[in-house]
């Protein structure tokens, strides 16, 4: 019964947005942006836009904060404070999509090409929500992407990679594994001491063997003090 011309202003008033731009930076010569972004109930999230000359690839986070406290990232610092939903997932990547065909980057309208799980959280700890952003941003109802130009970068959590291959997904996996022992790997990020390497290779295989999907390893190379 409400009047057409006064419905919009409405739901404006009274229904809060899932997300809003808070602050965007840029570096370089603008091809590279970080967007803050203010959620529903005032928590902080941010997204990276990157512009390169084959492909414009925007970074998004899983989750508001992060439960890993590995001791080199400045989110793990600051802890989890919860799990964004699906919407809220997607709407990162809907308004990244947006200033890309907007021409918002240099160089003039484009379009959004790869998406990458590696903003702030641990995807796979925020699993059901993170399948099912994916699920609406490959529908051709939704964005249309290639589940191949995707890719979910985890710490390393093993039953969430295992399930994953028995899920049979389609997109890629990274994995930020920064030491290739145990003894380096626990010093540097906790979640080694209860996924540890054997188990992780064990886990990689078994989504090898179920997907034949590709799987990248991150590396960040410390400076040891006195050499």
């Amino acid at each position: 019964d409400i009047p057409a011309d006064q419905r919009q202003t409405i739901a404006d008033a009274l229904t809060p947005k899932l997300i809003e731009l808070v602050t965007t930076r840029t570096t370089d010569g603008g091809m590279t942006r970080k967007d803050l972004w203010k959620l529903h109930d005032g928590t902080l999230v941010e997204s990276v836009l990157m512009r390169y000359s084959d492909r414009t690839t925007v970074c998004i986070s899983s989750q508001a904060g992060c439960g890993m406290n590995c001791p080199f990232c400045a989110t793990g610092q600051g802890g989890l404070k919860r799990n964004l939903t699906a919407a809220e997932i997607t709407d990162q990547i809907v308004a990244a999509a947006r200033a890309c065909a907007n021409g918002e980057l240099p160089g003039g309208p484009t379009r959004l090409s790869n998406i990458v799980f590696m903003g702030m959280g641990e995807p796979l700890l925020n699993y059901k929500n993170v399948l099912a952003a994916i699920e609406r941003i490959t529908s051709p109802e939704g964005l249309g992407m290639r589940p191949r130009r995707i890719t979910v970068s985890t710490a390393g959590v093993a039953k969430g990679i295992k399930q994953l291959g028995d899920d049979q997904v389609k997109f890629k996996l990274a994995l930020s594994l920064h030491a290739a022992n145990d003894k380096k790997r626990n010093e540097i990020m906790p979640i080694n001491e209860s996924n540890n390497i054997q188990a992780l290779v064990e886990a990689l295989n078994y989504f090898y063997k179920k997907t034949g999907n590709e799987i990248t390893f991150e590396y960040i190379l410390f400076k040891e003090i006195g050499r």
